[in-house]
């Protein structure tokens, strides 16, 4: 039979709103790449970000900030974003992650945000870490959180059609891993150690363009749920439970009646479809191309994502310094 049904009007896609702070935020900060000062190039991807967010027609509010955690310098934890007409929308956002990628010249520090409708994103209140494993589409049955590391490794590679020792682990170099990559040496499977961007880290493990199968270990809990929001898109999948790293962190999240036990999944920290993300390179990488100085303005590149139509687009964009200042209060320089 024919579909009679009636098609619905499209809607504005607010990721395409989304990219121009990120990109905001990576002009501004990628300044300050290598300087050795992760401050100041987080407070300039700050200032950039907060007047493009003001400039959408939203009701936003900051669910994920990294005021808290880093001591950033602004939109912190409740700050309210937008214009205040429009939607209401909770917002996860980390304006340089990676800010040690940044202040050292190291690869893969991104601008990004993830937005979902109000009341649908989860609070993780004051804890800072999680234990995490995430997967792309093929595989998002195939693992258990709890299953042992060659369990998981043998049913990922069994997944994706490849041998174990086919398979590369993204894993964050911090001594809690010492065990977690032993391991997975022991397994055969090859394994690429970052220093930082555990945002960076999942959402290569999802994205068919990249060589990492899976992301395994504890990294953010803030950055567990902004990545979320790109792979309730991408149709992978992240298993992860809080894993406080002290005693004041894990009496802090019991007092905010967390359940620590939980296995949280996209679906629990994003209880929406209508989600938008969006990140821009800073410093360039694996992951996404760093900002390109040209002289007369610059060259970003951007993953964007509307998770309701499951459409990324993987955006190049020139920036012209003369006509940009002559509409946009953001100063890049």
């Amino acid at each position: 039979m024919p579909n009679t049904s009636k098609p619905e009007a499209p809607v504005k896609n607010l990721a395409l709103d989304l990219v121009r702070v990120t990109e905001a935020g990576a002009l501004a900060s990628a300044r300050w790449l290598g300087k050795g000062d992760k401050n100041a190039g987080d407070q300039a991807a700050v200032d950039a970000m907060r007047l493009s967010f003001n400039s959408m027609d939203i009701m936003g509010k900051v669910i994920i900030g990294e005021g808290e955690k880093d001591n950033a310098p602004m939109l912190y934890n409740g700050e309210a974003v937008g214009t205040g007409t429009g939607m209401a929308m909770d917002i996860a956002v980390d304006p340089v992650e990676g800010t040690n990628l940044l202040a050292f010249g190291r690869p893969n520090a991104i601008s990004v945000v993830g937005m979902a409708p109000g009341g649908t994103m989860f609070d993780p209140g004051p804890s800072y870490y999680m234990q995490k494993l995430v997967v792309p589409a093929p595989a998002r049955d195939a693992v258990d959180i709890d299953a042992p590391v060659e369990v998981n490794l043998k049913n990922i590679a069994k997944a994706l059609g490849k041998d174990v020792d086919d398979l590369i682990v993204f894993v964050l170099d911090k001594q809690r891993h010492e065990k977690l990559i032993k391991k997975i040496r022991s397994t055969g499977a090859r394994i690429q150690l970052h220093t930082d961007g555990d945002v960076a880290g999942a959402l290569m493990a999802v994205d068919p363009r990249s060589e990492v199968d899976v992301m395994m270990g504890t990294g953010g809990t803030p950055e567990g749920v902004i990545a979320a929001c790109a792979i309730k898109a991408m149709g992978g999948q992240l298993f992860g439970r809080l894993d406080p790293q002290s005693f004041v962190e894990k009496e802090a999240i019991q007092e905010h009646g967390i359940d620590i036990r939980e296995i949280l999944t996209v679906e629990k920290l994003i209880k929406s479809d209508d989600v938008f993300f969006s990140a821009t390179g800073i410093s360039g990488g694996t992951f996404l191309r760093g900002v390109e100085y040209t002289g007369t303005g610059a060259v970003t590149h951007s993953m964007v994502i509307r998770a309701k139509t499951g459409s990324v687009r993987y955006i190049e964009a020139h920036h012209n310094w003369e006509r940009l200042m002559k509409i946009s209060s953001v100063a890049y320089d």
